[in-house]
C-alpha cells in the first residue's frame, strides 16, 4: 500500500509529498493524490493545466515504476501562484531518454516528449540516491506549440 504525507505549507507554497510502492497500481493513486492536491489549491488551476499535471504525474510514476528496480518512488507537488511543479524521484540514475515511438503500442517512446510538451520545463538531476525528474506546468494552462 502507498502512503501519502498530509499536504504542508513551505515558503507559503502548498506542496505533498507521497512515497509510493512500485507496483501497477502506484501510476492511478499517484493520479488520485494529483488530483486533490489540485483540487485544494485556491484557486485550482484551470482544466488544461490540471489536465497536463495529472498526465505529467501519471507518465512519470510509470517510468519510475517500469525502468527501475527499486521498491519505491516519491512523488512531491508544489504549487505557487503560477506553476505547478512535479517531481518524481526514483532510485535509478539513468536520465530519461528520447525513443522512437513504437506505433504498435508494445514498446512506448511516447511519454518524455509528451512530457517535456506539456510543461513549461523540465530537469532531471542526479544524485548518489538516484535521480529526479521534475516538470513545471503554468497554472493557466498548456504553453503553446
Amino acid at each position: 500500500m502507498s502512503s501519502a504525507t498530509a499536504p504542508h505549507r513551505v515558503s507559503a507554497a502548498p506542496s505533498l509529498m507521497v512515497t509510493l510502492e512500485n507496483t501497477p497500481e502506484a501510476a492511478a493513486v499517484a493520479r488520485d493524490v494529483a488530483g486533490d492536491f489540485l483540487k485544494g489549491l485556491g484557486p485550482p488551476p484551470g482544466r488544461d493545466a490540471s489536465d497536463a499535471v495529472v498526465l505529467i504525474v501519471s507518465e512519470l510514476v510509470t517510468n519510475a515504476v517500469r525502468h527501475t528496480l527499486a521498491r519505491t518512488c516519491t512523488l512531491s507537488l508544489t504549487a505557487d501562484p503560477g506553476t505547478v511543479t512535479v517531481a518524481v524521484a526514483d532510485a535509478s540514475p539513468r536520465p530519461p531518454c528520447e525513443r522512437n515511438p513504437d506505433v504498435r503500442g508494445e514498446g512506448g517512446g511516447f511519454g518524455w516528449p509528451m512530457v517535456r510538451r506539456l510543461a513549461a520545463s523540465t530537469s532531471v538531476e542526479i544524485s548518489a540516491q538516484g535521480k529526479t525528474v521534475s516538470a513545471v506546468v503554468a497554472r493557466e494552462g498548456r504553453r503553446s506549440a
